[in-house]
């Protein structure tokens, strides 16, 4: 009797039809969190803070102190740091705003000097009145105005941050046993969340040391031109430092407005000349070294991520971008064993293809 046959097999489907598919369940995700970005950027938040004070539970932990001790220590350093980085940026914000109503009256004469002299040398009214404008004091009122409620909603979100920081904290302690628990069948996996975790603790590390070394340099060099509180724009500097690429300039504009009220042409173009200076010598030719040795990621795929993220879960994308763009990568890639080439353009130097199988011996015929 014979054994009917077994059915063909389905056929695969092409290369084009599965990235088609993967882009279409990429665009569907993405959705999601953008419908959901008020949740899903503090929640996004209080991962990266938690992450980054992990390390200090290590010396309660070789201590034999109770669990719950190194978790409080976990929860009352993460709390400071979100706590001194909202004190920083309301404290630049509130500063500006002040310092554009006591120098009203000087801006509107630097925005007149400026639109007469835009129209000496040709442009148009239209053109001139859009340049000009941006020197106007109820345009820099607008946006401290609308810093302000940027700062209010980031504020408004901050109650689920700290609510996040407490649970993740104490989850924390307890998965750090699912090595032990899981044995060598989660091996692969927790590796990759190792190095995720220690990828973001050096890249914020990297950030913190230059935007400090940036924000020394920043405030002595606008103290010695005599720009209005040089003390503000420092912590500015500082606190922008941690948006990759664009930081500087969003840093730049404020001190670099009072510096021309204050100084007109001559200290604007020195404060916009030392800024330049500063943040090409180490944020482009130093910094970027050690951000790459950090996370290992192109310069390209950086400077995007804070455009995309930002559009996705708003002005807290910027900040989280690095971050938000490894995880992506060690969730979709790192597990792909076919995911070498992408990983590798991403700017992965670790991603190297698998050795090609050695071609066995030709056979000897007897």
């Amino acid at each position: 009797m014979t054994r009917a046959a077994p059915p063909p097999a389905a056929p695969a489907l092409s290369p084009s039809m599965r990235t088609l598919l993967t882009l279409a369940a990429a665009v569907v995700v993405l959705a999601g969190v953008y419908f959901a970005r008020e949740l899903v950027g503090p929640l996004a938040l209080a991962i990266v803070l938690v992450v980054i004070c992990e390390p200090v539970r290590r010396p309660f932990e070789r201590r034999g102190w109770p669990r719950w001790t190194g978790t409080t220590a976990v929860i009352v350093l993460a709390y400071l740091v979100l706590v001194v980085m909202g004190a920083l940026l309301w404290l630049a914000g509130t500063q500006f705003a002040k310092l554009v109503g006591e120098f009203a009256d000087d801006l509107q004469d630097s925005a007149q000097g400026v639109l007469s002299w835009l129209t000496s040398v040709g442009l148009d009214d239209q053109a001139a009145d859009a340049a000009a404008s941006v020197l106007d004091p109820q345009t820099l009122l607008g946006l401290a105005s609308s810093l302000g409620g940027a700062l209010l909603g980031i504020a408004t979100a901050l109650f689920f941050v700290f609510a996040y920081i407490i649970f993740m904290a104490a989850d924390a302690g307890r998965y750090r046993d699912a090595g032990r628990v899981f044995g060598p069948s989660k091996k692969p996996v927790l590796t990759r969340i190792r190095h995720l975790n220690s990828g973001v603790r050096r890249y914020y590390v990297v950030n913190a040391s230059f935007g400090a070394i940036v924000a020394i340099i920043d405030g002595f060099a606008l103290l010695w031109l005599g720009v209005p509180a040089p003390l503000v724009w420092a912590i500015l500097a500082f606190v922008t430092n941690f948006v990759p690429n664009i930081g500087f300039i969003l840093g730049l504009i404020p001190p670099a407005v009072l510096a021309f009220v204050v100084g007109g042409w001559p200290m604007l173009l020195a404060v916009i000349a030392i800024y330049c200076v500063v943040n090409v010598v180490l944020q482009v030719l130093v910094q970027p070294k050690f951000v790459s040795d950090a996370v290992d990621l192109s310069l390209t795929l950086s400077f995007f991520s804070v455009i995309f993220w930002t559009f996705v879960i708003g002005p807290l994308g910027a900040i989280l971008s690095i971050p938000l763009t490894l995880f992506v990568r060690t969730l979709v890639l790192e597990g792909d064993p076919n995911g070498h080439w992408l990983r590798w353009l991403s700017g992965d130097r670790t991603a190297v293809p698998p050795p090609d199988p050695s071609p066995s011996p030709p056979r000897r015929r007897p």
